[in-house]
């Protein structure tokens, strides 16, 4: 990797990071107030509408935003057509939702989900005005502006949210806080990019974006639909509390997989889009990928798995006790994902969105016969199919990266594997201490702290490439840079 490439790629991830997991610990802090004051019924509730609007928010996006990251000969005229389209998509996806709000509360059998629906549903349209600004923000590596937005959103809309559970809004504070949210970041988004569309609407700029993007929408769909059928399933065949232990088990594990896959995916994606016509160089710079996010991720959703009892009983109370179990199964179902999210982002690159769709379609048809077998027996075994399932979309998704840049399942598996394996073994005393001690803060830090410094040491022992010249020279400068503070 080049020093452009190299300082373009750290730049990226750091802001990034600080955009993703400012706001996102700021709202992972205002859920644990909210999962204090309200119930795991509430949860739920909004749980079961996700598959709504998460569905919706890809059609608002139509991969239009994918479209004029890849395209380097984008114009202004792009952008308009582009933003235009997504707000009539916004509008529609509105209007549909709102229709079907009394039919999707008779299918769940739970009548509040109607008015929940027509309320919630408009952060769709507020998401469709923000589509480009995104995508312009994003060519230009620029997550600091995103940071700034969304840090903000969340702090306002976690003090609204919370306030209304005070007040005993119950369900409807987490629909005021999800709505909050949505308007503020849209409003500082379109102050700080300074960009209006221009009162232009290409035919052939839309034919060409869809062309591209198409195929993401529609990978998009299926990818969103079958995510969300374990949430149909269980909020339509158990109860609304299980579904809520459900959904909080697998917050936890999303916060560091999901974003940290995220992060890394937003960021090399424009970068290399920019090299994607040199084969070689490519799969250098994704098996390194693959190893830097494998060498952080595996440690971490180990960790989680290892501290989920005491994590929970201290966070969240006992009344969520249930969603422990749910803890630990998402985090080895998440654990992969990442290596997912690198491979498809690899056809994203080279441009075979149609091969991508292609993929999605084989891969949920193999997960949806899967996960009908597990509905009847249990909320857990539908855990456990996102485990089974994640296992077989990595040996898909590897097969044309042998393909295209010859880094098949067998490599990446070679690169991966040990970190999955030390990542076991310094885990081990963490969760040891969360099973014969029940002193959950004392466990929270006496066990991450020795884990830790167990897998420093494995690390340093295998004289392991990426610690030694990538994270390592980094903890040394973050810890120069702290000292030389700490004496001035």
């Amino acid at each position: 990797m080049n020093d452009s490439l190299k300082k373009d790629t750290t730049n990226g991830v750091v802001w990034s990071a600080i955009e993703r997991f400012s706001a996102q610990g700021v709202q992972f802090l205002i859920g644990l107030i909210l999962a204090r004051l309200l119930t795991p019924t509430e949860f739920g509730i909004i749980g079961m509408l996700a598959i709504f609007i998460s569905v919706s928010n890809v059609f608002v996006d139509s991969g239009f935003s994918s479209a004029l990251i890849q395209n380097q000969q984008r114009t202004e005229k792009d952008f308009s057509t582009a933003f235009y389209f997504n707000l009539g998509i916004g509008l529609v996806c509105y209007a549909i939702l709102f229709l079907i709000s009394p039919i999707v509360a008779d299918f769940f059998n739970t009548p509040i989900l109607n008015p929940i629906l027509r309320v919630l549903a408009f952060t769709v349209f507020i998401n469709s005005l923000i589509v480009v600004q995104i995508a312009k923000l994003t060519i230009k590596i620029d997550f600091k502006t995103q940071a700034k937005s969304s840090f903000i959103a969340t702090i306002i809309s976690g003090i609204v949210g919370v306030s209304c559970a005070y007040m005993g809004l119950s369900v409807w504070a987490l629909v005021v806080q999800q709505l909050s949210f949505a308007a503020i970041n849209a409003i500082l988004l379109w102050w700080f990019s300074k960009w209006i569309p221009s009162r232009v609407f290409s035919v052939d700029s839309f034919k060409k974006m869809f062309s591209y993007g198409g195929n993401i929408l529609l990978s998009g769909i299926v990818h969103t639909l079958y995510m969300n059928v374990s949430v149909i399933a269980i909020g339509k065949y158990y109860t609304a509390r299980d579904l809520g232990y459900y959904t909080r088990g697998r917050q936890f594990p999303d916060l560091i997989c999901t974003n940290l896959t995220s992060i890394i995916q937003r960021v090399t994606f424009p970068i290399l889009s920019k090299i994607q016509d040199d084969t070689e160089r490519l799969a250098n710079i994704y098996r390194k990928y693959i190893k830097i996010t494998s060498l952080g991720i595996f440690f971490l959703m180990v960790l989680l798995a290892s501290l989920a009892k005491p994590m929970i009983v201290f966070l969240i109370t006992d009344k969520w006790f249930d969603a422990i179990i749910f803890v630990q199964i998402m985090c080895y179902a998440l654990m992969f994902d990442h290596l997912n999210k690198i491979n498809l982002n690899l056809l994203y690159v080279k441009g075979k969105t149609n091969l991508v769709l292609r993929l999605e379609i084989i891969k949920k048809i193999l997960g949806f016969i899967i996960l009908l077998i597990s509905i009847p027996i249990g909320v857990l075994a539908i855990c456990i199919a996102n485990v089974i399932n994640c296992q077989i979309a990595i040996i898909v998704n590897t097969y044309y990266s042998g393909k295209y840049i010859n880094l098949g399942y067998w490599k990446q598996l070679k690169d991966y594997l040990p970190y999955l394996l030390i990542a076991h073994i310094a885990c081990f005393p963490a969760w040891l201490l969360s099973t014969l001690i029940d002193i959950p803060i004392f466990v929270l830090i006496i066990g991450p702290i020795i884990s830790t410094v167990i897998y420093v040491i494995c690390l340093e022992m295998i004289k392991d490439r990426i610690y030694v010249e990538d994270i390592k020279p980094i903890i040394k400068k973050f810890f120069s840079y702290v000292s030389a503070k700490l004496i001035h």
